[in-house]
């Protein structure tokens, strides 16, 4: 049976309204111990800031911690059904180089899958389990 999103993903995601300040999303981080947060408009998912963006956008560049998250966020943001198989959701972060992903259904956000999810759900199991699951990723990286 394929592995579907919904059971591997995180339920309790932590997000941020977009006309919050990059400083409250750093304290958000750091009072979660998370390196991301989605961001939210209007309750709809809008982008995602991570621990590397704020790095990168803000301190590097010499930027007030008091702008707005949508400002820098990664924006458009790839996301996920829950009901997607994980295999298609780690062949996604793969093409498009993202570590993190938001789970959405009908415009609601309902989760997020992280890369280390996938590798937890790829360490559970028997060593054939993890052969045939070895196996399987092995003959999706094949070019065509």
């Amino acid at each position: 049976m394929t592995e579907i999103v919904r059971n591997v993903m995180k339920k309790n995601v932590i997000s941020i309204d977009s006309s919050m300040t990059v400083q409250d999303a750093a304290k958000m981080m750091d009072d979660a111990s998370i390196g991301a947060i989605v961001v939210l408009e209007k309750g709809v998912v809008a982008g995602i800031i991570t621990e590397r963006d704020i790095t990168r956008r803000i301190v590097a560049k010499g930027k007030p911690y008091t702008i707005n998250v949508k400002e820098i966020m990664s924006a458009p943001v790839v996301v996920v059904n829950p009901d997607d198989s994980v295999w298609e959701a780690a062949q996604l972060m793969k093409t498009r180089k993202i570590h993190r992903m938001p789970a959405v259904q009908n415009n609601v956000l309902v989760g997020i899958i992280t890369t280390s999810d996938i590798v937890r759900l790829c360490s559970i199991g028997s060593d054939s389990e993890m052969r045939k699951i070895t196996e399987q990723i092995l003959l999706r990286m094949k070019p065509k």
